[in-house]
């Protein structure tokens, strides 16, 4: 209780999401729990409080946390259900959102404030085209049929009895730095124009094992997927894909899917566009020809400069940024720093990345960490810095040899409409003062 006599916002919280699920016995240790939190909050120290958005740096929703001048003398936290991030990070590690109160949207990865390549389950980027579907999953169905020999309906405990495989792969939404082609604004930042991907550790089904329990047949060449969100999300995928590493995942990061990746059970299609890796999956239908879904017609083509429309253009290209100077950020001076940034290509390993300190007059190789196919690599690149202006910038290259091209090149092949797909060269500007710009404006 609060010295009013009302109960702690934090505690009425705990209390309103009770459910049968929670026992007696699990609700009070909470609300234990929650009144050692508040005792501590009135000790001498620095106050954090939840922001209007959501802080991911307070215990708990609504609570209050004072940090302690010296923390051998105070005893610390207690144990928690679900761990926290420092106080001292609130002001990092968010999504932004170009959503604004619609449910169509999208929400950025923040991966200048990020190091390593696992992306953390709750910075995932996410693109929903009419919100974050809420499903339990006892009610949930998967239903394959179509040119089948055994047409089959499964539950989310039935998928998951099948052998599962554990893979890290990259999900990239086909509109990531799509602002690239005309031009992103000078104080554009890595996640505003790079944040639309994000590597997790996925563990699930292959579909090909589903496809051969259900009895797919030989002239199955196409098959449909299909969401349970409200707009009923579909696109056709090559059965070629589909026996070969798709899978259909429930676990990310060690934790069954958020809901926002598509819980309880998702396609995940390695290397190729987001869109197409459908989530709350609910439906396979296989067929002899792609089914010409209104997202794969209207929407998720490439316009070309002469008129033509390009379709199934699905493999994300080899792809590198630096977020680390990147846009936003400053250099506190000059002197020795470490270049930092991702690389990942939606055909295989990244063999090498090059930096460019001198605005792409030359080429030096930086340091590849982890290097796993079809996820972000991480890479590293010693720099002393003068103190004098310049642009800096990096290019991937993948297994296949293929080098990631500059904007202009792009823009030569595709014109100015195209949307999709943009993986061009990224420059970032560094003024004499340390501060740093988006260098690929209009």
């Amino acid at each position: 209780m609060m010295e009013n006599g009302t109960q702690h916002p934090a505690a009425e919280e705990v209390a309103r999401r009770a459910s049968p699920r929670f026992g007696r016995r699990r609700l009070m240790t909470s609300a234990a729990t929650l009144a050692g939190l508040y005792a501590f909050q009135r000790t001498v120290g620095t106050t954090f409080a939840q922001s209007d958005t959501g802080s991911p740096g307070c215990p708990l929703p609504g609570l209050e946390v004072n940090v302690p001048d010296d923390p051998t003398k105070e005893q610390g936290l207690r144990f928690t259900e679900v761990g926290i991030r420092s106080p001292f990070v609130n002001d990092l590690q968010r999504r932004w959102s170009d959503g604004g109160p619609n449910t169509a949207g999208s929400s950025w990865t923040p991966h200048q404030d990020l190091d390593g390549i696992i992306t953390p389950a709750d910075l995932h980027f996410q693109r929903n085209h009419a919100g974050t579907a809420l499903i339990d999953p006892s009610k949930h169905r998967l239903v394959i049929h179509g040119m089948v020999d055994r047409p089959k309906v499964y539950t989310v405990e039935d998928i998951q009895r099948f052998p599962r495989e554990s893979h890290i792969y990259f999900v990239e939404c086909s509109g990531n730095s799509g602002s690239g082609y005309g031009g992103a604004a000078e104080d554009a930042t890595a996640q505003s124009i790079h944040g639309l991907t994000s590597t997790s550790e996925w563990v699930g089904v292959t579909v090909r094992t589903l496809l051969e329990d259900v009895g797919a047949q030989s002239d199955a060449s196409w098959a449909l997927f299909e969401g349970s969100d409200a707009a009923v999300m579909d696109r056709s995928v090559p059965v070629e894909k589909l026996m070969d590493d798709a899978l259909i995942a429930y676990m990310q990061n060690g934790e069954p899917i958020r809901p926002e990746q598509g819980y309880p059970m998702r396609l995940v299609l390695p290397g190729w566009e987001g869109n197409a890796q459908i989530k709350w999956l609910r439906r396979i239908e296989l067929g002899s020809a792609p089914f010409q879904t209104k997202e794969e017609t209207r929407h998720y083509t490439d316009s070309m400069p002469d008129g033509t429309s390009r379709q199934f253009t699905f493999v994300m290209e080899a792809k590198s940024i630096i977020t680390w100077p990147s846009g936003g950020q400053r250099i506190p001076g000059p002197g020795f720093w470490e270049i930092k940034g991702i690389a990942w290509s939606g055909r295989g390993r990244i063999r090498a990345v090059e930096v460019s300190t001198d605005n792409g007059s030359t080429w030096n190789e930086a340091r590849l960490d982890s290097v796993f196919p079809i996820a972000h690599t991480r890479f590293r690149y010693p720099w002393q810095w003068d103190g004098e202006e310049t642009t800096i910038m990096s290019r991937a290259i993948d297994e296949t040899g293929y080098v990631q091209p500059t904007r202009e090149d792009l823009v030569n092949v595709r014109g100015t409409n195209y949307v999709y797909h943009f993986n061009g060269i990224q420059p970032w500007v560094v003024a004499n003062d340390g501060s740093v710009t988006n260098g690929l404006t209009a």
